[in-house]
C-alpha cells in the first residue's frame, strides 16, 4: 500500500565513484528523500496487480452510489452540480493515484459544504476555488512536515460531537429544497432553513415534499432489505422519471455541460490571500482530518491493510490543487463512498481510479439526462445520509461515559449547528485539553510516608519523628497541579528537617518547577531545613535552567536516594 522506506544509502547517498557514501550531506537532501517517500512506489502497483477485476468492479459501484452525492453535494455548496462532478472526478482520480490508502475514495463530502457555504457567500465563486488551492497548498506542507499521525489525538467526543452536528447542518441545508422554496435568505443555515419554512407555509409545494422524503425512505428502508442496491440511484432515477411524465413543477439540476470545463487560473487572485487564508486554514483543517478518520476506518474494515497518514495529506493537497483549475470546489476523502469500496471488495487503488473515471463517462454521455434530475430528489438522498451519518448507540454510550466527555460532545454538536464546523472543533478541543489537565492535576498527590526506625532506639525514633517528616511526590508536577502542591506544602509546621521524595514525578513544567522553589524558600525562611532526592536527570535539567533550589545543591542537601537524605536528616535533628 505505501511506498516501501527508503535505504539508508538513499537517505545518506550512494556510494559512486567520487562521492563516499557516508560523505557529507548536500544542503537539501533530507527535504527531498522526504518528498520521493510521499509519492507512489512499487506496492502501490503491485496492489493493483492483485485482483483487477473485482477492483475495476468495486470502482463501478463507487460510482453509482457516488453520482447523486456528487451531485447533491455540489448544489448546496453555492457552485452548482457541474462542480461537484468534476470534483469527484478530478479530485477522486488524483487522490486515488498520490493518496496513502488503497481503499480511500475521495470527492465532495457534505462536511466540506458546511464550510464553503459561508464563503460563497461571502466572496463569491472565485473566492471557493482560490480556497480550495491555497488549503491544497497547506495540506503539501503538513504532509512535507509528516502531521498526519496527529490525528490520532483528536477526541472522541469532539469527532462524534462535530459528526452529528454536521448531519443536522446539512440536513437543514436541505430543507429548502425539500420544500420547493427557492428564495429563502438568512446568515446562518438554520435561519435560511426557518425562513424556508414560513415561506412555504404562505405557498404550500406538497410534491416537493413528497419526492424528497420519498427518496429518503427508499433509501433507508432498501438500505435494510438489499445493502448492495444503489437505492440512492434508483430513487433519483424514479424521482426524475415521475417529474418527466407527471405534470407537476418542481426545480431542476439545470444544463450541464459535456465534458470537463477547460483548465483556467483566472480564479487566481495574490491580493485576496489575506482575506482567504482563514477560510482555507478551516478547509484544510476539516481536509486533513475527514480524511484521515475515513482512513482510519478503512483500515479496521479490513486485515493487514494500513494508510500512511502523510501521504494521504499529500494525495489530498494534490487533489485540492487540482480540482479548482477545472472548476471544483475543494475535496476530502468521503467516508460512505470509501466504506462501499471496501464491501465491495477493492484492494488496491485501482478502485477510486475507476470510480472517477465512470463519472467521467458519465459526464460526457449523459449530461442532458442529469441536468434534468429534480432538486428535491437529491435534497432526499443527503436526507437520508444524514440519518446514516449519526451512529446513535456510540452517542448515547459518550453520554454516559462521563460527565466531562458529555460536556465536550454536546458543546461541540451545539457549535457546529449554531456556528461553524472550526469553531466547533477549537472549542472541543479548548474544552477537551481544559478537563483532561483538571484531571492529571487531580492525580498529582503530596504524601507523607513514615521514617524507617533504622538502627535508632525508640526514644531516638520519637524524636526524629517529631522534628523530621518526608513527603512522596506523585505524578505530574506542572502548572494545572502546582498551585494545590503549594498549599499543602506550606502548611508544613513543628518540624525542623522537610524531605521532599520526587523519583515518582511524572513531569515537570516550568511552573511547577518554579512552584517548587517557592515552596522550599518559604519552608527555609521559616527556619526549616528542606532534602530533596530520586530528581530523575530529565527533571534535574529544568530545575536547574530555572535556576529553582541552586542553593540546596551548593549546600549539598540534594541526594540520589531516599536513605541517603535521610541519614543527613537524622544527622541534622539529632545534632541540633
Amino acid at each position: 500500500m505505501n511506498a516501501a522506506a527508503p535505504a539508508p544509502s538513499a537517505i545518506h547517498g550512494p556510494s559512486r565513484p567520487g562521492v563516499p557514501g557516508d560523505g557529507p550531506r548536500r544542503p537539501g537532501r533530507p527535504l527531498r528523500t522526504r518528498l520521493s517517500g510521499l509519492l507512489p512506489g512499487r506496492s502501490d502497483w503491485a496492489a493493483v496487480r492483485r485482483s483487477p477485476r473485482r477492483d475495476l468492479l468495486a470502482g463501478l459501484t463507487v460510482a453509482v452510489v457516488a453520482l447523486p452525492l456528487a451531485l447533491a453535494f455540489g448544489v448546496t455548496s453555492g457552485l452548482g452540480a457541474q462542480a461537484g462532478l468534476v470534483t469527484a472526478v478530478v479530485a477522486g482520480a488524483v487522490a486515488a493515484i498520490f493518496g496513502g490508502s488503497n481503499l480511500q475514495v475521495s470527492g465532495p463530502t457534505g462536511a466540506m459544504t458546511v464550510v464553503l457555504v459561508p464563503v460563497v457567500q461571502r466572496f463569491g465563486a472565485r473566492g471557493v476555488l482560490m480556497v480550495g488551492a491555497l488549503a491544497g497548498l497547506i495540506l503539501l506542507a503538513l504532509a512535507l512536515a509528516r502531521l498526519g499521525r496527529y490525528v490520532r489525538y483528536l477526541p472522541t467526543p469532539v469527532i462524534e460531537g462535530f459528526t452529528a452536528g454536521i448531519a443536522v447542518v446539512i440536513a437543514l441545508q436541505q430543507v429548502p429544497a425539500a420544500l420547493g422554496v427557492t428564495d429563502a435568505h438568512g446568515e446562518k443555515v438554520w435561519a435560511v432553513a426557518a425562513d424556508a419554512v414560513v415561506r412555504f407555509a404562505a405557498h404550500p409545494r406538497p410534491v416537493a415534499v413528497a419526492m424528497a422524503l420519498g427518496v429518503a425512505a427508499l433509501m433507508l428502508l432498501g438500505a435494510r432489505w438489499r445493502p448492495g442496491l444503489p437505492f440512492s440511484l434508483l430513487g433519483v432515477a424514479a424521482a426524475t422519471l415521475l417529474a418527466e411524465l407527471a405534470p407537476i413543477d418542481l426545480v431542476r439540476i439545470g444544463a450541464l455541460p459535456q465534458g470537463l470545463p477547460a483548465p483556467s487560473l483566472d480564479f487566481l487572485d495574490p491580493g485576496a490571500l489575506g482575506l482567504l487564508l482563514p477560510s482555507a486554514l478551516a478547509v484544510a483543517a476539516l481536509a486533513a482530518l475527514e480524511s484521515l478518520l475515513s482512513a482510519t476506518v478503512a483500515d479496521g474494515m479490513t486485515v493487514g491493510e494500513r494508510h500512511d497518514p502523510d501521504r494521504e495529506l499529500f494525495g489530498q493537497g494534490l487533489a485540492n490543487l487540482a480540482a479548482p483549475v477545472f472548476g471544483g470546489i475543494p475535496a476530502t476523502a468521503a467516508i460512505a463512498r470509501t466504506a462501499v469500496n471496501v464491501r465491495a471488495g477493492a484492494s488496491s487503488k485501482l478502485a477510486a481510479l475507476t470510480h472517477a473515471v465512470a463519472l467521467a463517462a458519465i459526464v460526457l454521455a449523459a449530461a442532458p439526462l442529469v441536468g434534468r434530475i429534480p432538486l428535491a430528489a437529491l435534497a432526499g438522498v443527503l436526507l437520508a445520509t444524514t440519518v446514516r451519518m449519526v451512529e446513535a448507540g456510540s452517542l448515547r454510550a459518550l453520554l454516559r461515559a462521563t460527565r466531562a466527555d458529555a460536556v465536550v460532545l454536546v458543546l461541540t454538536f451545539a457549535v457546529t449547528v449554531m456556528w461553524d464546523l472550526v469553531t466547533a472543533v477549537a472549542v472541543g478541543l479548548a474544552v477537551a485539553v481544559v478537563l483532561a489537565l483538571r484531571a492529571v492535576a487531580h492525580s498529582a498527590r503530596l504524601e507523607q510516608v513514615p521514617l524507617d526506625p533504622g538502627e535508632h532506639s525508640a526514644e531516638e525514633h520519637a524524636l526524629l519523628a517529631e522534628h523530621i517528616v518526608a513527603y512522596r511526590l506523585d505524578g505530574p508536577l506542572f502548572f494545572a497541579a502546582a498551585h494545590t502542591f503549594l498549599l499543602e506544602l506550606a502548611e508544613v509546621a513543628d518540624v525542623r528537617v522537610v524531605i521532599l521524595r520526587m523519583s515518582r514525578v511524572s513531569t515537570v513544567d516550568a511552573t511547577g518547577a518554579q512552584v517548587l522553589g517557592d515552596a522550599v524558600d518559604r519552608l527555609r525562611g521559616r527556619g526549616i531545613a528542606v532534602l530533596l532526592s530520586g530528581i530523575t536527570p530529565g527533571h534535574d535539567q529544568v530545575l536547574s535552567t530555572l535556576g529553582v533550589a541552586a542553593e540546596l545543591r551548593r549546600e549539598g542537601l540534594i541526594f540520589p536516594d531516599t536513605p541517603a537524605a535521610i541519614r543527613h536528616a537524622r544527622a541534622i535533628a539529632l545534632g541540633a
